[in-house]
């Protein structure tokens, strides 16, 4: 009884880690694209709600 608890908590598992494949390259370029987008274009310096103090000097 214990030894197909285990076994379909094993394969329930195993799909959920499928399905987790699947959408986490998605998840992965919407996080680095807000990351490109919050950094200066002049020194590369991550700008999160503030402009960067850099002044071009880059």
């Amino acid at each position: 009884m214990i030894s197909k608890i285990v076994l379909i908590f094993l394969v329930f598992i195993g799909v959920l880690g499928m399905f987790g494949k699947l959408r986490a390259p998605r998840v992965v370029r919407r996080a680095q694209d807000r990351l490109s987008a919050a950094k200066c274009s002049k020194c590369g310096r991550y700008t999160f709600g503030k402009p960067c103090d850099c002044k071009g000097r880059g």
